[in-house]
């Protein structure tokens, strides 16, 4: 006869966050998890000056940090309270990083590239070991799954995803059975179409014309559909522009976006957003992000066509693992 599976009692877990990931920080609080607190204060030549609140009440306890490094002036503070925690006596260590930012930059095209994702996991492989162990590193939507082979044996990345959150999201539309998934190009299919069982997709790819790049419809049908491309970033949006026109141009109903990480440098999410008493023919009529790029968050709040998916819930369960 099988035996069942005992339940581990839940862990209590101390979660300390960056200055930038305060708002998440407290959403993941109210999943049961106790917040602590950091003093961020710099000397007057600029440099870090950082104390760690209840020190030593943290000997024994499970302790995590919820880090946000899409700003690279602010890696250095974090890093290290990173490397100061599993010190403090604490039964385990977990850094939680929602958005690994230097994960598109993980090749060489030519001698002298430097691929900066194996040089921030090595940063992070370098994480003191706790009482517990090794480290435990979350981070979602990866951008290249090969990074996993980055890390070292001293800490033990857990890749999650935020496509649970879109795809409950889908079920609210009213529109739900008239969704179509569409790809951008190959590599987004290749890393997502699985997560999709039950869903019609369509993939687009990418040819060159002389100098250009031209975005075409691969393989599917869109007419008259609410289609939603996939994938794990954006930067400037120009490839999700011309997504949208292609398949505005093969007569889809609507077109909306889901990406993990919204990271738009220099405000590009505004050629996105809805303007005032103005339809625009090449309008999303939805825009999904997470909260894994906080300071983007707080620019696209009340932004049409944004929503915000929060990551809180599925972080909380990951702290559990």
């Amino acid at each position: 006869m099988k035996k069942a599976m005992v339940k581990c009692p839940k862990k209590h877990v101390n979660l300390f966050y960056s200055v930038d990931c305060e708002e998440l920080a407290r959403n993941v609080a109210s999943h049961h998890v106790t917040l602590q607190s950091i003093k961020w204060r710099s000397f007057a030549d600029g440099f870090p000056n950082i104390f760690i609140e209840n020190a030593e009440e943290l000997r024994g306890q499970h302790v995590a940090f919820l880090a946000s490094f899409s700003s690279p002036a602010h890696i250095f503070e974090q890093l290290s309270v990173v490397y100061a925690l599993p010190r403090l006596f604490v039964a385990s260590f977990t850094l939680v990083l929602p958005f690994f930012p230097t994960g598109s930059f993980e090749r060489m095209e030519e001698e002298g590239d430097v691929a900066t994702a194996f040089t921030l996991a090595r940063m992070l492989t370098n994480i003191p070991i706790s009482r517990g162990g090794p480290t435990s590193l979350v981070t979602y939507d990866i951008h290249a799954l090969q990074e996993r082979f980055y890390f070292g044996d001293e800490v033990l990345p857990l890749f999650e995803t935020g496509i649970p959150l879109l795809k409950q999201r889908l079920q609210r539309l009213l529109d739900a059975k008239n969704v179509v998934i569409a790809f951008p190009d190959d590599g987004a299919w290749k890393r997502f179409h699985k997560q999709f069982d039950g869903f019609r997709v369509v993939v687009c790819t990418k040819v060159r014309d002389g100098d250009k790049r031209i975005v075409q419809l691969k393989e599917g049908d869109v007419t008259g559909h609410h289609v939603v491309i996939v994938d794990d970033l954006v930067q400037s949006g120009s490839t999700l522009v011309e997504c949208q026109a292609i398949l505005a141009s093969h007569k889809a109903e609507k077109v909306s976006a889901y990406v993990t990480h919204g990271v738009f440098p220099n405000k590009s999410w505004e050629r996105f957003t809805h303007k005032k008493n103005r339809v625009l023919d090449n309008a999303f009529a939805y825009f999904w992000i997470t909260d894994s790029c906080p300071l983007t968050v707080k620019d696209i709040a009340n932004k049409a066509p944004f929503e915000v998916l929060s990551l809180a819930g599925s972080i909380a369960n990951a702290l559990q693992i």
